[in-house]
């Protein structure tokens, strides 16, 4: 897994971003935020990762200027936009169909509920210098950690000197998914 430290990995992606399938270059995220974030997760419609991501939204950082959020799974941009559609998500949503990305960070899981290769749960914090400031990966790709790895990315914003709301992440008000 990437350290502390580390130069983050550059990429180039599929995504979803505004509702439109597009590419998103990391090293333009870089180079217009003072931070990005990386939320890794494996699946669409996972009430845990879903409920990390509805944290996020209600903390407003999709309409941080000094920000970008990204979230990478292993699912197609066809179900990011049912995703996004169901859950009113703003933010970048990248589709990391064969964890390249994943690989490239050392977040990827081999086998996980029939599916191989796709993205662990964790998130990354990136600083406008590509220094990775922060890795929280999840203990188990369901596991309903506290701090939930998004909630530890706020905290690393915050002691930045990045004025962001603290997402909260409630697993006991997951979301039932269709």
């Amino acid at each position: 897994m990437v350290t502390v430290g580390e130069k983050a990995p550059d990429f180039v992606a599929p995504a979803l971003i505004d509702g439109e399938g597009t590419a998103v270059e990391l090293f333009k995220q870089i180079r217009t935020h003072e931070a990005t974030v990386l939320y890794f997760y494996p699946a669409d419609f996972v009430p845990e990762c879903t409920a990390e991501l509805l944290a996020v939204q209600q903390a407003g950082w999709a309409d941080e200027d000094e920000i970008a959020v990204i979230a990478l799974s292993g699912d197609s941009l066809f179900s990011h936009a049912a995703y996004a559609a169901e859950f009113e998500l703003t933010f970048t949503l990248v589709s990391d169909f064969h964890a390249s990305v994943a690989e490239s960070y050392d977040l990827r899981m081999e086998k996980w509920e029939g599916h191989i290769q796709i993205p662990l749960r964790a998130s990354v914090v990136i600083g406008s210098d590509w220094e990775v400031r922060a890795v929280e990966p999840a203990k188990e790709p369901l596991a309903r950690t506290t701090p939930a790895p998004i909630e530890r990315a706020g905290e690393v914003l915050r002691s930045e000197g990045l004025d962001v709301t603290q997402p909260t992440v409630d697993y006991a008000d997951c979301p039932d998914v269709p």
